[in-house]
């Protein structure tokens, strides 16, 4: 049988997708860059999210540090959860605000603008002070420090990755879900093994008698990565397909915007939010989980020890998974890997009556390693690769802001979610069932997201960027509405970028017999 059908078509698919990416359609690399000419914007653009890794892991060490410190005085009062929470509802903002502003502004000045916002409340939270010293006062002034750092980590979501995804065109073909995830999801992983690491470090040099000096250094090193991507930032340039397919010049035409992608930013929001909510939940209530294992005779660093440990899990799973996105296309290594994770939860479940005994805490660290592993392979590698790449430059930024914002609101409300599920579980937080059940809901959780990615994200290839921006220019011409009027000013006088050769690669494209 003779079947007619464009290799973009093919590609394009939203129920399937093919085996083959066809490097010869893709976007076309610039042959008189050098190799890290073409490399360090997507380096400048992503590493930044090795902060949210950070500062958002390490509240959950510095939790542990003020219940010791301070005990019922803490405990009781609303801050224990709001000093963890806080800073995902400070996110949402900032993803949504700098979402708009990287679309209708720059890419650039958003990044920078969320660069030094990191800078300075960092610095902020680890000097809170409440006035006569009072610990309301100090514990009211990291909340507040802890909400507008959040804005700034929410920055570095539309503005670094989404930069990030389109810097990624000027490298290799067949590469570039690798090194978009390396320099993204692979970074927030390294953050937050390092946010259990370095507390853990520090209980050892400043001992147990200086905990105050250890939460407080432990918040103030997260001054450093957003401060080493300084000057690589302010060298960046604005990627070239922002340059001619931005709306920055124009009012954006949301009615049509809403009717091409509602159902996929859903889709993906909805992913996002589930992997959110389980993903955080469990990465910052792991160190207590661990302590209760462990007794309450164990010294602080060896818990930190111990959450060191789990959190290093996440990292083998997203770097493998980087070099599986490429391989298999990021849809299929979604659901494969989240399903997967599902299986495992449910096990771990099944067994935690046996695993939560001191004895087999090194069982429990493995298995509990090897479910976030398979987290991080699945939706933790793709689904911001998915966010960024299924969508057209010109609102990129805002569709990316949103389904982000989608999955900082599922980690916020997991945050308050889990203790809930493990209180009212028969017997408490500390007895098997309140172990067992946030894993029965977690693992659930994955296979819903698993059958999501299957049944309704489209294929995305290594040149959907580029695709995808054809597709939206010809559906807004054939609504009528001017596209002539995308881009800076300068391109829309006329300058070809990568969308213009593949346009017309399509239409002289031959048709090919299957």
């Amino acid at each position: 049988m003779k079947v007619s059908m464009r290799r973009s078509e093919r590609e394009s698919s939203p129920a399937g997708e093919s085996a083959v990416d066809y490097d010869h359609d893709a976007a076309p690399v610039d042959p008189q860059k050098s190799r890290w000419e073409r490399s360090w914007p997507t380096i400048a653009c992503g590493a930044g999210l090795f902060s949210d890794g950070y500062l958002n892991g390490v509240i959950g060490q510095v939790n542990t540090i003020l219940k010791q410190l301070y005990g019922s005085a803490y405990t009781d009062s609303p801050a224990q959860s709001n000093v963890t929470a806080i800073t995902f509802a400070g996110t949402v903002i900032g993803q949504l605000f700098f979402g708009y502003v990287s679309d209708h502004y720059s890419r650039k000045w958003a990044l920078m603008a969320s660069t030094i916002l990191l800078i300075i409340f960092a610095a902020l939270s680890a000097g809170s002070y409440g006035a006569g010293g009072s610990l309301g006062g100090m514990l009211a002034a990291l909340t507040a420090w802890r909400f507008l750092l959040g804005i700034g980590i929410g920055g570095e979501y539309p503005a670094g990755s989404v930069a990030c995804a389109e810097s990624t065109g000027e490298l290799k073909s067949g590469h570039r879900n690798r090194w978009f995830i390396m320099f993204t999801n692979v970074q927030i992983d390294a953050g937050t093994i390092l946010s259990s690491l370095i507390p853990m470090i520090l209980v050892l040099i400043c001992t147990e008698d200086h905990l105050r000096l250890v939460w407080r250094l432990s918040l103030g090193l997260g001054v450093i990565p957003p401060l080493s991507l300084l000057y690589l930032r302010a060298k960046l340039d604005e990627p070239e397909e922002f340059k001619k397919e931005s709306m920055k010049n124009t009012s954006t035409p949301w009615l049509l915007v809403l009717r091409f992608y509602w159902v996929r930013l859903s889709v993906v929001s909805l992913i996002w939010f589930v992997y959110d909510f389980s993903a955080y939940s469990f990465s910052i209530y792991s160190t207590q989980w661990i302590s209760v294992i462990l007794g309450d005779d164990t010294s602080l660093w060896k818990s930190f020890g111990w959450g060191t440990l789990v959190n290093a899990f996440y990292l083998p799973g997203a770097i493998a998974g980087a070099f599986i996105s490429d391989w298999i296309g990021p849809r299929r290594a979604l659901y494969t890997f989240v399903f997967l994770q599902g299986c495992v939860g449910f096990l771990m479940a099944g067994l935690y009556g046996v695993l939560d005994k001191p004895a087999n805490i090194a069982g429990f660290v493995v298995i509990y390693g090897i479910f976030l592993s398979l987290g991080e392979a699945g939706p933790g590698d793709n689904i911001g690769l998915v966010a960024s790449k299924t969508s057209a430059t010109a609102i990129r930024g805002q569709y990316y802001a949103i389904a982000a914002a989608c999955g900082k609101l599922g980690a916020f409300i997991g945050t308050y979610v889990f203790p809930i599920i493990q209180k009212n579980a028969p017997g408490g937080a500390e007895s098997t069932r309140g172990g067992q059940d946030p894993f029965f809901v977690s693992s659930s959780l994955c296979l819903f997201s698993a059958a999501l990615a299957y049944f309704m994200l489209p294929h995305i290839g290594q040149d959907t960027i580029t695709t995808e921006d054809i597709k939206f220019r010809e559906y807004l011409e054939e609504k009528g509405w001017d596209t002539r009027q995308m881009g800076s000013k300068e391109y829309q006088a006329g300058s070809s970028s990568s969308v213009d050769v593949m346009r017309n690669k399509k239409a002289v494209e031959p048709e090919e017999t299957v």
